[in-house]
Parts: structure tokens; C-alpha cells; sequence
């Protein structure tokens, strides 16, 4: 028996045609091909039966139909594969989707699992608090929640760049150059002004960290304006999916920013 995240990255292996059978456009063609997968990856096939069928336990059939129907709620796949074959069984990748399975972009998720594995591969030591939003927001994304997923992905935001003011503060060296940050009110005057002093950095700066340096705080503006106004209420605005989407990845680069940057000012 297989869990509902393996049955789910094998379908989407499949689709995005990183495993034989991306062809399948009926329900029980991928149903098949994932059993195809799983046996072939658990050395289950026999010599010269490689084009015998593994149809999946029934528990594991059970579990699929459950993915099958995820994937649709998500908008990765949609019902009909041509004006022929307009209804289910049949189905196809959807635009979003297609950039989903297939990976298109530096950073690669399309579940919970793999958004944590990718943040965890671009920044290993993040602190767990922000994992624990980041993974929240993810959840809420893939079951519809977008505006809890843009609070959650606020909210995982805004702690990095706390983290990040508390390396200055404590930072005997640096503390003095960032005060006027810290007297800020607000949290987005606090990233502006701290900004404005960056920019004044760029000849102490390593390569590494000034790489599209700006384009990671933009991001984070992006993330938190999406989240709440600046003083802190809720506007009620609900951003798009693939709106929201696109905050998801940008989370990942603009965190591997603010902790190279935590890293250089605790020297």
C-alpha cells in the first residue's frame, strides 16, 4: 500500500511525462500507468513482462480516486480531452497545470512535501516558526483557502525579516548603521528605510548577496501587501490562484536572500 503524497507525485510524474504514460487522458489509463510505476520502481516486474499490466491494490485505488479529484479541485487537471471527449472519464492537463507537473521554474513543488523540500534545499537552516507558516500557507493554497494561504505566506514572511532585525540588533558591529530601522512603526516603513540603508551597502556586500538583491525585497513587499495594509487590517482583496501561486515561489528566493544576508551581518 502506498501513501496519498507517493500515489500523488507518481500521477504527476506521469503527466508531466517524467514517467512512461503521460499520454494517459482517461481515469483508469492513469490509474494503470501509476501501477506500472510503483511496480517497476519496486522491482516487481518479471523478466519479459514489461508490458504486463500491475493494476494498483484496491487501497491504493481508493487513495487515487481521492488524488484523481484533488488535482481537479487545484485546477491542475480539468475534465475532457477533446470536443470528442468532452466528459469523465476523460481528462487533461490544464495550463496551470502543465506548469505545475512539469516543473517550469527554479523552484519545483506541486504538495506540501515538496514545497517544504524545496524551501529546505534553498535554505536549510530556516527556522522552523517560518517553515511551520510557509507549510500552513501551502496547505490552505492546495485546499482553496487563498486568502488563509496569503496570510499564512505573510505571516512566514514577516518572521524572516524579523529574524533578520534581530541579527542587526544584536550585532555590535552593525546595529548602529540599522538603528533608524528599528524605530520605525510600521513593518513596511521598517523594510523601506532598511532598504534605503542596504542600498548605501553595496560596496561592503558580497557578490552572492547583492544578486538580484533588490528584485528578493520586492518580492516581499509583494508577499505581505498581499497578506494585510500597511497598518495591519484586513482589506478583504482575495488575489487569484495563480496570483498567489507566484507569491509561493517567490518566498523561497526571498528567504535564501535574507538569511545570506543574516549570515554576513552575525560575522
Amino acid at each position: 500500500m502506498h501513501n496519498h503524497e507517493e500515489i500523488r507525485a507518481v500521477a504527476l510524474d506521469i503527466l508531466s511525462g517524467r514517467e512512461p504514460g503521460g499520454d494517459a487522458g482517461q481515469y483508469e489509463t492513469l490509474s494503470q500507468a501509476i501501477g506500472v510505476v510503483f511496480a517497476r520502481r519496486e522491482n516487481c516486474i518479471q523478466p519479459g513482462h514489461f508490458g504486463a499490466n500491475y493494476p494498483l491494490a484496491q487501497a491504493d485505488k481508493e487513495l487515487f480516486l481521492d488524488v484523481f479529484w484533488e488535482l481537479f479541485r487545484q485546477g491542475i487537471i480539468t475534465l475532457g480531452m477533446d470536443s470528442a471527449n468532452k466528459n469523465f472519464p476523460f481528462f487533461r492537463l490544464t495550463r496551470q497545470g502543465r506548469e505545475i507537473a512539469r516543473g517550469n521554474g527554479v523552484y519545483f513543488f506541486h504538495d506540501v512535501s515538496s514545497y517544504e523540500a524545496a524551501i529546505r534545499h534553498a535554505v536549510p537552516n530556516i527556522h522552523e516558526a517560518t517553515l511551520l507558516y510557509a507549510k500552513e500557507a501551502m496547505q490552505a493554497f492546495y485546499a482553496g483557502c487563498i486568502l488563509s494561504a496569503t496570510v499564512m505566506l505573510g505571516a512566514a514572511a514577516e518572521h524572516t525579516f524579523v529574524l533578520l532585525l534581530e541579527t542587526l540588533e544584536q550585532s555590535s558591529q552593525h546595529r548602529a548603521t540599522f538603528v533608524s530601522v528599528f524605530k520605525q512603526g510600521s513593518l513596511f516603513r521598517k523594510i523601506s528605510q532598511f532598504r534605503r540603508i542596504l542600498e548605501q551597502q553595496v560596496s561592503v556586500l558580497p557578490p552572492d548577496i547583492l544578486e538580484d538583491l533588490g528584485t528578493r525585497f520586492l518580492g516581499i513587499q509583494s508577499i505581505i501587501r498581499e497578506s494585510r495594509n500597511e497598518s495591519g487590517h484586513p482589506t478583504g482583496k482575495i488575489p487569484n490562484r495563480e496570483q498567489t501561486f507566484v507569491l509561493m515561489q517567490l518566498f523561497i528566493p526571498f528567504a535564501k536572500k535574507l538569511y545570506q544576508l543574516m549570515d554576513f551581518y552575525s560575522r
